[in-house]
C-alpha cells in the first residue's frame, strides 16, 4: 500500500487503485448517467442544482470552475444565468469550465451540447490543469466523495481561486433526523442498487455509489475540512432534510 488506506464504498483499498476503480463505475455508467438520477431522485436533484445555481448567481466576465462536472448538468444552468446577466446589464463573457477525471462523462457531456461559454477537459481534482487564483468560483457537486485525497482536493479548489472567491459542494449527507436516515437507509441500500440492475444491468456500480454516501463526513466533519484547507466562513444548507447539503466558503 502506497500510503493510508482510500475507502471504495465500504472497503478500504491502496490509495493508488482507487481512482481505476472510480474510473470504472463512471465508465459504466455514463451513458444513462443523467436519467439514473432522475430515476433515483424523483427528479429533486433538479431542484437542489437549481438552489446551487442561484446561490452561485453566476455574473458575465467570471471564471467559473464545475470540477467533477461530468455531463456539464450544472455548468449549462451557469453558463445560461451569466448569459442572462450580460444580456440585463452588458459585460463579457462568462467562462465555465467542466473539468472532469472521466473521459466518458465528458464525452457524454459534449455529446449532449453545450452553451458557448462552456470549455470540457479531462483532469484531476487534486491536481487541476490550472494555474493559482484564475477562477472567481469553484463548484463540485456530487463529486468529492470519489476523490482519493478529500482534503487534497479541497487544498487544490483553494489554490485555484481568486481572493474574494467562492467555494460551493453539494454533496449527499447525513440526514440528522433518525427516522429521516432510517428511511433513506432502507431507500438507498434496497431500491438504488436494483435500479441500476434494471436500467443498466450494472448493481454494483450503484451499490458502490451508496456506500460511498455513507462513508462520507457528516455535515458539520466537512465544515471543519473545508475551513483547514484555507477557506473563510464555511458553512451548509440542508437540502431535503439533509439527504443532500450544500457546503461553502469563501477564498478570503
Amino acid at each position: 500500500m502506497t500510503g493510508p488506506a482510500a475507502t471504495f464504498g465500504f472497503r478500504d483499498v491502496d490509495p493508488a487503485e482507487k481512482p481505476g476503480l472510480v474510473r470504472g463505475v463512471f465508465d459504466r455508467v455514463a451513458s444513462r448517467y443523467d436519467l439514473m438520477n432522475d430515476l433515483m431522485s424523483g427528479g429533486v436533484h433538479r431542484l437542489w442544482k437549481d438552489a446551487v445555481a442561484a446561490r452561485l448567481n453566476p455574473q458575465p466576465g467570471e471564471v467559473i470552475i464545475d470540477c467533477a462536472g461530468g455531463t456539464g448538468d450544472m455548468a449549462r444552468r451557469f453558463a445560461k444565468m451569466a448569459r442572462s446577466a450580460q444580456e440585463r446589464r452588458g459585460g463579457p463573457d462568462a467562462s465555465v469550465m467542466v473539468i472532469d477525471y472521466n473521459a466518458e462523462m465528458i464525452a457524454a457531456g459534449r455529446q449532449k451540447g453545450g452553451e458557448p461559454e462552456i470549455t470540457w477537459s479531462v483532469g484531476d481534482a487534486q491536481n487541476l490543469p490550472l494555474p493559482d487564483a484564475c477562477a472567481n468560483a469553484y463548484v463540485i457537486s456530487f463529486g468529492i466523495r470519489n476523490v482519493t485525497d478529500v482534503s487534497a482536493a479541497l487544498r487544490e479548489a483553494r489554490r485555484v481561486l481568486k481572493p474574494g472567491g467562492r467555494f460551493l459542494c453539494l454533496e449527499f449527507s447525513q440526514p440528522p433526523a433518525a427516522a429521516l436516515r432510517k428511511a433513506y437507509d432502507a431507500y438507498s441500500f434496497k431500491v438504488i442498487p436494483a435500479i441500476g440492475q434494471v436500467v443498466l444491468k450494472d448493481r454494483e456500480s450503484y451499490q458502490y455509489l451508496v456506500e460511498s454516501i455513507r462513508r462520507f463526513p457528516d455535515q458539520r466533519t466537512f465544515v471543519d475540512m473545508i475551513e483547514k484547507a484555507g477557506f473563510s466562513r464555511a458553512g451548509y444548507t440542508n437540502f431535503t432534510g439533509g439527504v443532500a447539503a450544500l457546503h461553502h466558503g469563501w477564498a478570503i
